[in-house]
């Protein structure tokens, strides 16, 4: 493989297997977490947003960044949007969204907690496209965010396909994982049922399922979910109310007429969409004397009311190295980069707690000594004279001498004074 397809792969196509993300998807949601874009902020156009992040972070054409922050935020592409929308963002029907400059954004709360902890030294950050700023390599990413909406991706001589899951059964896959490391995809599948696609319907083949994420790659069956109503005296409809994942509803009923009109199914009387804010329906009239199990089946076997989503797990590993995946082997890297984050930001609070802690001792011997240091303050020539003084007497350091320094007279009453006793024993602990 040369340098140049390598590097489309890395910086494009495929998703790192630790926050489930490709670059362009990870710098728009650190975009948004710089300007404060969080989930309980107000919204702004979706314009800012790439345009701080081309400027910043994503040296390419805002067309594609546009796209990504979109895809983000539809919840019929992903399972759980990492990105709240205002605005025209598509539609199911295959719509186009508005103009960047028309539509406003934020992150959602599972977006924003997938930067939970980033100020906590808890990944790697590199310098942007021209040194000016840095960038995070990864995102703490404390949800497995590469199951929970999946990831579609072509790359130079390889594609990446993977759908979305449930939350819950991803998780409690995880426990189960954490307490059992062997554990193999057959045994995770106690949890983890299958995909779930934020469109509904539904998949048949439990073996073939299991069996495509044992290797990481196999065709899952999906079917669109259908019922018959049938009332005697009154016309027989099929109402069919989900549609398998990454099928338009607005080319799907295209294709129903087409068939209609070329003779390929016979029954159909009318076709109607009556999908509204409350969910889809589409309803087919059957005319009188049709057998609607069998215009259904033909309906799975002619259109995309039935259809193969051809599973394909490939991940970047270390971040660099392509590699096609099971389902345990996935949750397994996801585990070590999670187990990586609490080890980064557990000694990060460790730090921060000895520095207060250092600063808590001090004011301690001040609080302890506080009539001879105010007139040892006093009769000091300057500040500097006064912080020497109070290093040479009391064993301080620069930084207990500066903070004592600039104590407040407020913190000389008991009820402060029991405060800063009280968060050393804490700090201590």
């Amino acid at each position: 493989m040369c340098i140049r397809d390598r590097s489309v792969i890395i910086s494009r196509a495929l998703p790192d297997v630790r926050d489930g993300l490709k670059p362009v998807q990870r710098r728009i949601l650190y975009t948004m977490y710089k300007l404060g874009l969080l989930s309980g902020a107000k919204f702004r156009k979706s314009a800012t947003v790439v345009g701080s992040c081309m400027g910043r972070y994503h040296p390419h054409g805002d067309a594609p960044i546009y796209e990504a922050l979109v895809r983000m935020a539809q919840d019929f592409s992903l399972r759980y949007p990492l990105v709240q929308g205002q605005g025209n963002f598509g539609s199911i029907d295959g719509d186009p969204p508005a103009a960047m400059r028309y539509t406003e954004c934020k992150l959602s709360k599972i977006g924003e907690e997938m930067l939970k902890d980033i100020e906590k030294n808890t990944v790697e950050f590199v310098p942007n496209y021209d040194g000016t700023k840095t960038e995070p390599t990864v995102l703490p990413s404390p949800l497995p965010q590469l199951l929970l909406n999946g990831a579609l991706g072509i790359a130079v001589g390889m594609a990446t396909s993977i759908p979305p899951h449930n939350l819950s059964e991803v998780c409690d896959a995880l426990i189960y994982l954490v307490d059992h490391p062997q554990a193999s995809t057959r045994e995770l599948f106690k949890f983890i049922k299958g995909p779930d696609f934020p469109t509904g319907g539904q998949i048949f083949g439990k073996e073939e399922i299991i069996s495509a994420y044992s290797q990481g790659k196999g065709p899952i069956l999906m079917r669109g979910k259908a019922e018959i109503e049938e009332e005697k005296g009154k016309k027989t409809k099929i109402i069919i109310t989900e549609i398998p994942y990454q099928v338009e509803k607005a080319s799907l009923l295209e294709s129903f007429a087409k068939l209609v009109q070329e003779k390929k199914i016979e029954g159909i009387k009318d076709i109607r969409d009556e999908s509204d804010r409350e969910g889809m329906r589409i309803v087919i009239e059957l005319q009188r004397g049709a057998l609607p199990k069998k215009v259904l089946n033909r309906l799975y076997k002619f259109t995309d009311l039935q259809k193969n989503f051809n599973l394909n797990m490939i991940a970047l590993v270390d971040g660099i190295q392509p590699k096609l995946l099971s389902l345990a082997e996935l949750l397994k890297y996801f585990l070590a980069h999670k187990r990586e984050v609490l080890l980064k930001r557990t000694k990060y609070d460790l730090e921060k707690a000895k520095e207060r802690l250092h600063i808590l001792e001090g004011l301690k011997i001040a609080l302890s000594h506080i009539d001879e240091i105010v007139k040892m303050i006093k009769k000091s020539k300057d500040r500097e004279v006064a912080k020497k003084n109070l290093m040479k007497k009391y064993k301080l350091s620069e930084i207990q001498a500066n903070t004592i320094l600039e104590m407040k007279l407020q913190q000389l009453s008991k009820l402060e004074r029991d405060k800063i006793l009280k968060e050393l024993e804490e700090k201590k602990r």
